[in-house]
């Protein structure tokens, strides 16, 4: 980070979701790859943040690990902002907010981070990757492909980093905000596997097309035999 600004690189970076049942199962798989914990970020998300605490981010973090804490902030803007400024006190290196919170609720929290000396990466969450586009519509009467980019434009106007958002809304983002607007995208089944609960997925191939920066790969990692051979594996791909 410089003055402020993380330096990001242009390769792809990989995002493990902590999902295991456990405290304990988490840990293991992050000691199990910890030789990497300078090359992957880790997601911790509701389940192991509401049972697991600040405690368990201390200890990702004196493994090496950068930590995506996805809670996906929505509220009124300062109630916004006061979350993200605990959050950026926790030395969080990336944290997630709804981007329909609107373009007000965004520019405060990016506001009340300003203070900080390094603060963490944000990202707006344009359309869940779980959504098909009739369940997306019915919400928010506008198709996921159209919705995301209005979305992420005013994630944009708002001076965040960058959106949370399918692999298939990337590059058609980027071409609406900048090549330095980050895009996260979830579901990814780096080899085609089983897609689960999520329904706009793809594979590595897919995310290098659309100029991805971050994959987050959850299922395919936490479930496999042998974790640490399929980290190795994806990583090899997206060098």
């Amino acid at each position: 980070m410089e003055n402020g600004k993380w330096e990001m690189g242009n390769e792809i970076k990989l995002c493990i979701a902590l999902d295991n049942p456990s405290r304990e199962e988490n840990l293991k798989l992050a000691k199990e790859i910890e030789e990497y914990s300078k090359n992957i970020w880790l997601k911790v998300g509701f389940r192991s943040f509401i049972r697991d605490g600040r405690e368990f981010i201390d200890e990702l973090k004196k493994m090496g690990y950068n930590i995506f804490l996805d809670l996906k902030l929505y509220d009124i803007p300062n109630t916004m902002a006061d979350a993200a400024e605990e959050i950026a006190k926790m030395q969080i290196d990336m944290f997630n907010v709804h981007a329909s919170a609107g373009v007000r609720g965004m520019k405060e929290v990016m506001d009340r981070l300003s203070k900080f000396e390094k603060r963490p990466l944000v990202l707006a969450v344009t359309a869940l990757t779980s959504f098909t586009n009739e369940e997306f519509k019915k919400i928010y009467n506008e198709d996921i492909d159209k919705k995301a980019v209005e979305f992420a434009k005013d994630a944009f106007e708002a001076g965040l980093d960058g959106v949370v958002c399918s692999v298939w809304e990337s590059l058609k983002i980027k071409e609406n905000t900048s090549n330095d607007f980050l895009t996260l995208t979830p579901g990814i089944r780096p080899f085609g596997e089983n897609a689960g609960d999520q329904k706009r997925v793809a594979d590595l191939n897919e995310a290098k097309k659309n100029k991805v920066d971050f994959i987050v790969v959850g299922r395919p990692i936490y479930k496999a035999e042998n974790p640490k051979e399929i980290v190795e594996k994806i990583i090899k791909e997206i060098k």
